[in-house]
């Protein structure tokens, strides 16, 4: 299969660690037009300000400026621009203000190639929308909470809503945190069972994938 490229944008990777950020600009300056990268998040602002990439890949814990903090500057006046948060740590903490920010894709570090490019091409597929792609035609509006599949569009509660921009941004969603997330607290394993149930009832089959004795994860 012929890979992705995209000769005609330019795309900005803020990202603290040396090796890391060396790895992100060699990879996709074969797939890019232009990469430009910055060592920490005030760094990252100045060069938004000064060549306005199409795509902006962001750490989120840096010094000086984070990667929510560069979100919300860009988000000012910008809420268009794809934006991939980078980050070696669970991002439910920060998962709803980010949803709020209108970003396109989380990835978990270390990111693979495919991963890396699977999230690029997420972000470019959901841009100016806030879309998470959760399968192939399977779109997630987080504003609008709507899903699309194949072009046919379903509305969502908040709480399906919600839990597939989890699933959309993690490896796996524990029951704890669908918990914390959805119910803030307890909740019995039959609202859990009956919840799923009537998600899947709109989704194609395979989406949501069952992790014995864990939790959920996109299929």
């Amino acid at each position: 299969m012929k890979e992705t490229t995209y000769p005609l944008k330019t795309v900005l990777c803020i990202e603290d660690d040396a090796g890391i950020l060396e790895g992100l600009v060699n990879t996709l300056k074969y797939y890019f037009k232009e990469v430009y990268s910055a060592r920490d998040g005030e760094e990252g602002v100045q060069l938004w300000e000064e060549k306005r990439p199409d795509l902006v890949l962001c750490d989120i814990q840096m010094p000086k400026r984070n990667g929510i903090e560069v979100a919300k500057h860009i988000r000012k006046t910008d809420r268009a621009t794809p934006i991939v948060m980078l980050t070696a740590y669970t991002s439910e903490r920060y998962l709803i203000e980010l949803i709020n920010l209108n970003i396109q894709h989380f990835i978990q570090k270390p990111a693979s190639i495919d991963r890396l490019l699977e999230g690029i091409k997420a972000a470019f597929v959901g841009e100016s929308s806030g879309t998470f792609t959760l399968g192939e035609e399977v779109f997630l509006d987080v504003e609008k909470e709507t899903l699309t599949c194949k072009g046919e569009m379903t509305l969502l509660s908040h709480k399906e809503s919600r839990f597939l921009a989890l699933l959309a941004s993690h490896d796996l969603v524990t029951y704890a945190m669908m918990e914390t997330q959805l119910w803030q607290g307890d909740v019995s394993e039959a609202a859990r069972k009956s919840f799923i149930r009537d998600l899947r009832k709109k989704l194609p089959e395979g989406v949501v994938e069952n992790v014995s004795k864990r939790g959920f994860r996109l299929g």
